[in-house]
Formats: structure tokens, sequence, C-alpha cells
């Protein structure tokens, strides 16, 4: 019983952190046209290949968001994107050196590369919490930092990783433009 009143701690703790990590504010956001930033919060879901197991290895990460951004004070639209890259050493407890990319659609029309060069992430539990952080490089935002952090539960038991692996996870997501 005290085990579980610790486990119940812990995880309670990293999900304060995490919501407190997604929900902080990005500032004024008008797009990246003036110095300020765009604000997205949303759903993603990240795919593995290979499966994450104990054991670091080279794998492909796959992931899709749904994301609601705001562009410009007072006004928001609803986007897509897609991250593809390689992780050189992921493993269930955390996703090391990540080089993705990410594309974002904007209902507006506008779009967004970022490319992400460095992550950290920390695991307790089922909960893998991500943070990358890199620089749009063309469409809206050009030439600003970006990070995206996501508080990502496994769709599968953590014993999983010391049999087939983790195949995918899913999560809220935040991605801040801006300075």
């Amino acid at each position: 019983m005290f085990g579980k009143r610790i486990a119940v701690m812990v995880v309670s703790s990293l999900m304060l952190l995490g919501t407190s990590l997604v929900w902080a504010p990005a500032g004024e956001a008008d797009g990246g046209r003036h110095g300020g930033g765009v604000l997205c919060t949303g759903s993603s879901h990240a795919d593995y290949d290979p499966p994450l197991t104990l054991l670091p290895q080279e794998a492909h990460v796959y992931t899709h968001a749904s994301y609601t951004c705001t562009v410009a004070p007072g006004r928001t639209v609803p986007a897509t994107s897609t991250l593809d890259g390689v992780s050189p050493a992921a493993s269930c407890l955390q996703l090391d050196n990540p080089r993705l990319t990410e594309k974002v659609q904007y209902a507006d029309g506008e779009r967004s590369l970022i490319v992400y060069d460095s992550g950290t992430s920390i695991r307790a539990v089922n909960v893998l919490f991500v943070r990358l952080t890199g620089r749009v490089v063309k469409g809206r935002g050009e030439g600003l930092p970006a990070a995206r952090t996501v508080p990502a539960i496994a769709g599968q038991l953590p014993t999983d990783c010391l049999t087939s692996g983790l195949r995918s996870s899913d999560g809220q997501a935040q991605l801040e433009v801006g300075p």
C-alpha cells in the first residue's frame, strides 16, 4: 500500500509539472511577423519504428498533431502537423537527441517548417514528458525559436518495454513559436 501511495505522488507531481510546462503562456502572438509568436495546443499521436524497449536504439519517430493556434491577439485558427525524423538512442525511458522536422499547416493557408535539433525527456511510470527545441526555417514565424512540449502516455502496458516494445504514445501537445 505504501508503494502505491508513492507511485500516485510521483505521477501526480509529474502530471503537475507537465501541465505547467504545457500551458505556459507564449506571450503576445502575432503570427511571427512582428517579433511575436504563435501558441498552439492540441492532441498528438506518435508512432515508433522499431518499437521502444529498455535498450537504446535508433528509432524512426512519426507524429501527427491537431492544434488550435493563437496566431494574432484574439485570433485562433485550427492547424495540423506531422513530425518526422530519427532519435539515435531512443528507449522506453527517453528520446535522446532527436532530429525531427515538423510541418504545420494552418487553416488560414499559412505553413511553418520547424527543425528540432535538441530535446529532453523524462519518464515516470507510464508518462513520457518530451520537450523539443529548434527553429522555424520557413513560413509563419520564420527565423524564430520553436519549442514543442508533450506529456505522452503509452497506449500499452509499461511491461511491454520488456517484451514487444512500445509502438506508440498519445498526449496533449503545446507548440510555442517566438522569442
